[in-house]
């Protein structure tokens, strides 16, 4: 049932469901132990990734369909690789209203609808505000239906004849400006993406109507798991797990996001996370500590403050620009509690939110740190807090935990993430940019924990959600150990092509180093992305005309005036970038958990945030690669990033063939001068991986006489290079001669 590893592909148009079939046999050779499919349900015309929902009772046509589904099952089934599938229970999208039944049914039928409970909708609030108008508001008639543009919504039974302005007051709609949706809007939405609206899968016909035709392929055989999105803007996560897991006897994973030491609830029925409790752990360990201060000295040059002051005025600034109407709603429920106490609270909590009435800590730390900030609005907060303790599964309660994740999403990662650049790498999803690494003994206690309490949860180190590939964070971690060089290439790059807006410049960097070589055209769409959600100068919302424009040409003169010198200084990290690639994924791979590759980073990658991570993926070039090494070739560290395909193929083929193997994680520790440029670990007793730290800094000195103790006799094997250890203490110099990384399998015991 649990899957040895997956692989992430993400299924769109241009590679529908045949092509993923067409894939599977390269994954089969690869070692992969399940597709992981991004999500499979009819979407909006036209999506590039599935998460817009628009028909959960049937395979996306147009992704080939149910046939084409049923084609990628049988061709998994024939490899003898799974299926996991990507799974949206929080929201469908209302983007196009036509092309979701169940929407138009409630714009056309009201609080008379069949679907109108099925929606979270405040129908008490008058009709329903509909965002979608601009500069422009001319509607028209158009086939009996309201038309502005190419937007299309249904005219209720008895309510036609007229002008198009008069048939429209008659709706239970109103179309209004699309600047309305954040302050006015009577429907919960996704975060605050006004065509996603949320659904009530706390109801049972709702859960039904959304996860019939899943459960129907799960009961079938077709699926052997789920990953379920965004689980903290359901009402009741916990229950719905429960619910789920009645009906779903498969491996099952959240896309839980995790704060720094901050565990599932212990009552969720699930295998684990998605993982980027885990990125951010083997990441950081690859981070050197010592390069702390002087890259906060560089980020104050450039307007770098404290992150815990930024994340807290991000975070104000979604409650009082992008979430308005969610903060008004929730004070609507506690009559005399003004907006700004519901904000304060939100702004104050610790993770993204609490499940009472399990995990009570959090909630209390949110109150008593917004009583503290604001001492004026105490009263107000002190009421809700009684209310939601009273009744934690009232409606105040579930709206406060429904909405406070996505204050902190929105205020933490997506604005104040692109604000502070001390160590754009660390600024992750998952991610505590405020904790400059992570220490060896950290990184061990938290994989000793995933063994002993979540081994069947996934791990990861890029997904199509990630702000930077894992290779782009392997390379910048090399900064850390050269602040120094960096700083003084940035103060002169910056004296030639300057950024109007300094923070985003030092991001803008580091970006170009960790994505080189990277096109003026790619590295503008990504600045451009940047600024806007980083809401300084500019934002999705208001637009500054001029500073955009300057932030889409900087690439291209960046290119030209200094390319040359750019390329010089990324031949200094590329190197140790590839160190760092290699052990990230060969402690993520043969750690605890299972282990998730997404689409194409089994070659060195260099990708941002999405769109760019969602590119089309070469893999006639993969699978040319992996011919080679299926003949025995060894590749060499270099750019085609062979070497990194060599060992997620050998350890994901081990992973399959020998799972037991994968049980148990106890720490190794190196002696020697060299010792703390080890991240070691052991699997049972008879695997072990090792891993180089901090590259830079072990390239002076050499590894010298450092050696690492092997558990015990007998003749150990690299898997990857095939090397036989037969002295059980290890010299490190000869172990990691030709990879910076090594799997040693213990044959047999003498």
């Amino acid at each position: 049932m649990i899957p040895t590893s997956t692989y992430r592909v993400q299924v769109r148009p241009g590679f529908d469901l045949d092509a993923t079939a067409e894939l599977v046999p390269y994954l089969d050779r690869l070692g992969v132990g399940a597709v992981y499919t991004s999500p499979l349900l009819g979407a909006a015309p036209g999506s590039t990734h599935g998460y817009d929902v628009v028909d959960p009772t049937t395979a996306n046509p147009e992704l080939g369909g149910e046939p084409a589904r049923l084609r990628l099952v049988a061709a998994a089934r024939a490899a003898g690789v799974g299926v996991v599938l990507d799974l949206v229970p929080n929201h469908m999208s209302v983007e196009v209203p036509s092309a979701n039944r169940w929407w138009w049914d409630v714009l056309e039928h009201g609080p008379e609808s069949r679907y109108a409970t099925w929606f979270d909708i405040d129908f008490a609030a008058g009709p329903i505000l509909l965002p979608v108008l601009g500069d422009d508001s001319t509607l028209r008639l158009r086939d009996g239906r309201l038309a502005y543009h190419e937007h299309e919504f249904p005219i209720a039974p008895g309510t036609e004849g007229g002008t198009a302005a008069e048939v429209h007051e008659r709706q239970h709609y109103r179309l209004v400006d699309w600047r309305r949706g954040n302050a006015e809007l009577t429907y919960r939405r996704f975060f605050d993406v006004t065509t996603l609206a949320a659904v009530r899968v706390e109801l049972p016909e709702v859960f039904e109507g959304t996860h019939g035709e899943v459960l129907r392929w799960v009961a079938a055989g077709e699926v052997d798991g789920l990953r379920i999105d965004h689980p903290d803007g359901l009402a009741d996560p916990g229950g719905y797990l429960r619910t789920l897991r009645a009906r779903a006897d498969c491996w099952l994973v959240v896309e839980k996001i995790l704060a720094a030491g901050e565990s599932l609830p212990a009552s969720w029925p699930v295998h684990g996370t998605t993982g980027y409790d885990t990125l951010r752990e083997v990441c950081g360990v690859f981070v050197d500590a010592a390069g702390e201060e002087p890259l906060t000295e560089l980020a104050a040059k450039f307007g770098g403050i404290d992150f815990h002051a930024e994340e807290e005025r991000c975070r104000r600034l979604i409650t009082s620009r992008s979430l308005v109407a969610e903060m008004r709603r929730i004070a609507a429920l506690a009559p005399g509690v003004p907006a700004d106490a519901v904000a304060e609270l939100m702004v104050a909590f610790p993770v993204y939110r609490s499940y009472l009435p399990e995990g009570t800590g959090h909630w209390t730390a949110a109150v008593e740190r917004a009583r503290a900030v604001r001492p004026d609005l105490a009263s107000a907060i002190d009421v809700l807090d009684r209310t939601v303790r009273s009744d934690p599964g009232g409606e105040l309660a579930t709206r406060i935990q429904q909405t406070s994740g996505m204050v902190v999403a929105k205020g933490d990662e997506d604005t104040a993430f692109y604000r502070y650049p001390r160590l754009t790498g660390l600024n992750e999803v998952g991610g505590a940019p405020d904790r400059f690494g992570v220490s060896l003994a950290e990184f061990h206690a938290g994989a000793a924990a995933r063994e002993a309490g979540w081994p069947a949860g996934m791990t990861t180190l890029s997904t199509h959600d990630t702000k930077r590939s894992e290779d782009v964070r392997a390379r910048l971690a090399v900064l850390a150990e050269i602040p120094g060089e960096f700083a003084d290439a940035v103060h002169r790059w910056s004296a030639r092509c300057g950024l109007p807006e300094p923070t985003l410049e030092l991001l803008a960097w580091q970006s170009l180093v960790g994505a080189w070589p990277i096109t003026p055209e790619r590295l503008s769409a990504y600045l451009d992305k940047a600024a806007k959600e980083a809401k300084v100068r500019t934002s999705w919302v208001e637009h500054d005309d001029e500073f955009e424009a300057a932030v889409r040409a900087w690439p291209a003169a960046v290119h030209a005036e200094l390319g040359s010198e750019v390329a010089e200084f990324v031949e200094r990290i590329r190197l140790p970038g590839w160190s760092n690639a290699l052990g990230q994924k060969l402690v993520q791979l043969a750690g605890p958990g299972v282990p998730d590759v997404y689409q194409g980073t089994e070659l060195f990658d260099l990708s941002l945030v999405d769109p760019d991570n969602r590119r089309p993926v070469d893999f006639a070039a993969r699978t040319r690669l992996l011919d080679r090494l299926e003949s025995g070739w060894l590749p060499p560290v270099d750019d085609t990033g062979a070497a990194k395909l060599h060992v997620v193929r050998t350890v994901l083929r081990l992973r399959r063939s020998r799972p037991e193997l994968f049980s148990g994680y106890r720490p190794l520790h190196a002696d020697g001068p060299a010792a703390a440029h080890v991240l070691a670990f052991t699997r049972r007793s008879d695997l072990v991986a090792v891993a180089t730290r901090l590259p830079v800094a072990l390239a002076r000195d050499g590894w010298r006489d450092t050696v690492l103790a092997l558990p015990g006799a007998g003749r150990w094997t690299d898997a990857l290079t095939g090397r036989e250890v037969h002295d059980p203490l290890a010299p490190l110099g000869d172990l990691l001669s030709t990879y910076p990384v090594a799997l040693m399998h213990r044959e047999d015991v003498r």
